[in-house]
């Protein structure tokens, strides 16, 4: 389960497949992201057990990717490129408390639901595409996306710092802030705009 507030709206799909080499630098510089995000966790948690090794887990597995999308962008001829960042993240992170430890569990949070977005979205792409590799790329990614989610969600839980209602009302309130951020989202080909 995703624990996602709001489905992507079906516009998306329409417009993400009518600029895949877009979507596909984007979901590059996402995957960056993703690993340096799980990365600087692994520093901002050292003194925290249990932690380390699964975020540097994911932080493989998030470069892993991006490798996996720059192959798929140089056998279409797509050069890696800079792209204004979407503010999807940055929104989102409005919602963050400022203090410990409740920042440490809004950015687990955070994690998860931009990973449960994302496997969505992989999910919308690995149907709608034409061309079978991209379907089958966005098909291959769908279960370590998923787990991304779950793990983020785990290692709050792992952290002995939050009971799980804390953890399940702050995921909650997370969600509902994501739907709304993203239904505010600029009409651009992105993994994360609306």
């Amino acid at each position: 389960m995703l624990h996602l507030a709001a489905p992507t709206d079906p516009g998306w799909t329409r417009r993400a497949v009518a600029a895949a080499d877009t979507i596909l630098l984007d979901h590059a510089h996402c995957e960056k992201k993703a690993a340096s995000t799980a990365l600087n966790l692994v520093f901002r948690c050292a003194d925290l057990p249990g932690l380390a090794a699964p975020l540097s887990r994911i932080a493989r597995e998030e470069l892993e990717h991006f490798e996996r999308v720059l192959l798929v962008l140089d056998r279409r001829g797509v050069p890696f490129r800079r792209l204004p960042p979407s503010p999807y993240a940055a929104r989102l992170g409005e919602e963050v408390r400022t203090f410990e430890p409740a920042r440490l569990l809004d950015t687990l949070v955070v994690c998860a639901l931009i990973e449960a977005r994302s496997c969505e979205r992989m999910a919308l792409l690995a149907e709608a595409l034409p061309d079978p590799g991209l379907r089958d790329l966005y098909a291959g990614l769908l279960e370590s996306e998923a787990r991304h989610h779950a793990s983020y969600l785990d290692l709050a839980r792992a952290t002995g710092l939050f009971p799980e209602g804390e953890v399940r009302g702050r995921l909650d309130a997370l969600a509902a802030h994501e739907a709304r951020v993203l239904a505010e989202m600029p009409r651009e080909p992105r993994m994360h705009n609306a």
